[in-house]
């Protein structure tokens, strides 16, 4: 049984990661700078090699908090790459994950020893390989599950207000939404709750706090979340 496979071809299987976080105005993407060849020197997604004791989803576990610091991250598998010739230096297979992470809860120590930046979405540079058809297949899945699930969520604080909740989806789509018709559609999904607390960075007067409620949304899991535009 040992000898079963030997004559079989041997590829590496990669995992990378598309990191997704929202600073209050634009959709951003977390990419570090290379530092060995091929490509060295040019932007790429965060990634590593699948260990032999791992399942898929563990490698993107270690993945993910090696290059964030970050446990219970949500993220979601986008698809498998897997063209002969993608990385040049091996036959290498990736399966590609996005993932959603609160940028303030980021550490940033760890942005400065992997030579990481943060990038808005729609200025972010070329990056290498196939990396460039990853990302955009993960914003095309990412904004098909924001319609359907309250995952935005994830990339906000805690405490938010109206207007961060639309900043952040009108991010996700990459397009402007009218206030009073985004307003009525979270309210009548009942899945926020607003606090007795004001945000006065924005004004004077401030603006009150939502918390997204996880507890309604689990008791209301039968009715459908529909969030489109």
């Amino acid at each position: 049984m040992i000898h079963l496979y030997s004559t079989e071809d041997k590829v590496l299987l990669a995992v990378d990661c598309i990191i997704f976080g929202f600073d209050g105005e634009d959709l951003k993407i977390l990419l570090i700078k290379r530092d060995f060849e091929p490509e060295k020197g040019k932007w790429s997604l965060v990634g590593g090699f699948l260990k032999k004791d791992e399942n898929l989803e563990h490698a993107a576990v270690r993945i993910l908090k090696h290059y964030t610091g970050l446990d219970n991250i949500y993220m979601e598998q986008v698809a498998t790459f897997s063209e002969v010739n993608r990385d040049p230096a091996e036959r290498t297979i990736s399966t590609a994950y996005y993932a959603l992470i609160n940028i303030q809860e980021h550490n940033d120590k760890l942005n400065k020893q992997f030579s990481a930046n943060w990038f808005s979405i729609l200025e972010a540079p070329s990056l290498i390989f196939d990396h460039n058809i990853m990302v955009s297949n993960a914003i095309t899945l990412l904004r098909d599950r924001a319609s359907t699930k309250p995952i935005g969520f994830e990339l906000l604080s805690e405490k938010f207000t109206m207007r961060h909740l639309q900043k952040l989806y009108e991010a996700i789509w990459g397009q402007k939404i009218d206030k009073r018709n985004f307003i009525n559609k979270i309210n009548a999904l009942g899945i926020v709750e607003k606090l007795n607390e004001k945000d006065k960075e924005s004004s004077r007067k401030g603006s009150f706090l939502y918390q997204f409620n996880a507890a309604t949304f689990d008791q209301n899991s039968g009715k459908q979340f529909i969030l489109k535009f």
